[in-house]
């Protein structure tokens, strides 16, 4: 009897274990994992060469967009859209109405290519993108430069 006992408490032990690493990897699976902040400044470096001529802003503006959606994407953030992500990623922006500037003029040049760029819009769009970079934690915090 006291052998049966045994096993049966072995057992159950065991499908404790089991249950609780399963749930310790199911919550490092949902968790946030922090970014590769060189990746990022590496890509945005990448970005910024492309504001010397000013035929290819709406290209730094879309790369821009991109990249925040990549961040948000690696943070577990979900949505079907990156419209979505950012819904749901609200609160962790300092600057809600510029990034929506930004990603609601990616959606324009998307829909209109022969937009005409103002300097002033691809500066507020690529400020607002990149300090939406750096709440996520993809970007360091510092000296915001577009």
């Amino acid at each position: 009897m006291t052998h049966h006992l045994l096993l049966l408490s072995s057992a159950a032990g065991a499908a404790v274990l089991v249950a609780a690493v399963v749930t310790v990897t199911a919550v490092r699976r949902l968790r946030p994992q922090p970014l590769k902040t060189e990746y990022f400044q590496g890509k945005w470096q990448e970005l910024q060469k492309l504001l010397r001529d000013k035929t290819k802003w709406p290209e730094a503006i879309s790369e821009a967009d991109k990249l925040l959606d990549e961040a948000l994407k690696k943070r577990r953030i979900r949505g079907g859209s990156m419209g979505e992500r950012l819904v749901k990623a609200q609160r962790l922006f300092t600057d809600n109405d510029s990034l929506w500037f930004a990603h609601k003029l990616r959606n324009k040049l998307d829909a209109e290519p022969e937009t005409k760029l103002k300097e002033r819009e691809v500066k507020q769009a690529l400020i607002g993108t990149r300090q939406a970079l750096k709440d996520v934690g993809a970007l360091p915090s510092g000296k915001a430069t577009p």
